[in-house]
């Protein structure tokens, strides 16, 4: 293909230098925009646990277009049709949620590529028009869309490695959270068997060439995560970092955020 454009993603987990990608839950076009020059790599929109909807994905591809961060969409299902909208939409790369068989890691290898290499349909206008090499879009897509199979169940782990091996996949990314819960710690992520399940991950992915990733939770954990050998990472929600900045900013005033009612309703 053309090697006038490069993913920035693909280009930096190449130099085995981290990637950062700010998780978007609320629909704000505003929002997305700034944190797409906020210096975060790329914009996680979350289509598995918030609002967001095919048609932000493709507004927040248009208001982002030309920014520092690349638009990445977790689908809510590793299905092909899932990956096929969001990709036609213009996204640079698809997370797949719950990929715990390398029958599945087929699937969103071969949702992402055109054939002969995947099961990716011809239908992509409005991504062209977005699109960073829209002169060679398809042959550009294909070297340059970044496939994220996320490992987030014990009942993975048995076959992290041929998920790894699965050509196509880029990044091989445990979620902690729902791994946690699914060995029946209810959300302990730091416990040490949720621990054990990412140093597989993270093994797994170097014995195949990929880049591992996980949630960056803190700023401390995720320099140790880093040092472990961890590239790819979702740090916290747009809201989140909101809140977080809104308490260093009124703490040192003794102001405290509201206690958080149950509704009456």
């Amino acid at each position: 293909m053309d090697a006038a454009w490069e993913s920035s993603i693909r280009r930096r987990l190449r130099q085995s230098q981290p990637v950062f990608g700010c998780t978007i839950t609320a629909t704000s076009l505003d929002i997305a925009a700034r944190a797409a020059t906020a210096g975060f790599h790329f914009l996680w929109l979350e289509m598995e646990h918030s609002p967001v909807t095919l048609e932000t994905v493709r507004h927040v591809v248009l208001a982002t277009r030309g920014l520092p961060a690349a638009p990445f969409a977790r689908v809510p299902v590793t299905e092909t049709w899932a990956a096929k909208r969001v990709l036609d939409a213009g996204v640079q790369g698809v997370i797949f949620p719950f990929v715990s068989t390398p029958e599945l890691a087929k699937v969103a290898a071969g949702a992402c590529r055109y054939p002969p290499a995947g099961r990716r349909g011809s239908g992509a206008s409005l991504a062209t028009s977005s699109w960073p090499d829209p002169d060679a879009y398809a042959d550009s897509a294909d070297g340059n869309v970044v496939v994220v199979a996320i490992v987030e169940e014990a009942s993975a782990l048995p076959h992290v490695d041929e998920i790894a091996a699965t050509p196509g996949i880029d990044v091989v990314f445990i979620g902690t959270g729902d791994m946690s819960f699914s060995m029946g710690l209810r959300g302990q992520q730091d416990h040490p068997r949720v621990e054990e399940a990412a140093g597989q991950v993270l093994a797994a992915a170097r014995r195949h060439g990929k880049a591992a990733g996980r949630p960056a939770r803190t700023p401390e954990l995720t320099r140790s995560h880093i040092e472990q050998g961890f590239l790819f990472f979702q740090a916290p929600s747009e809201l989140a970092l909101f809140e977080a900045g809104a308490q260093q900013f009124l703490s040192p005033h003794g102001i405290e955020p509201a206690r958080r009612q149950r509704s009456l309703y």
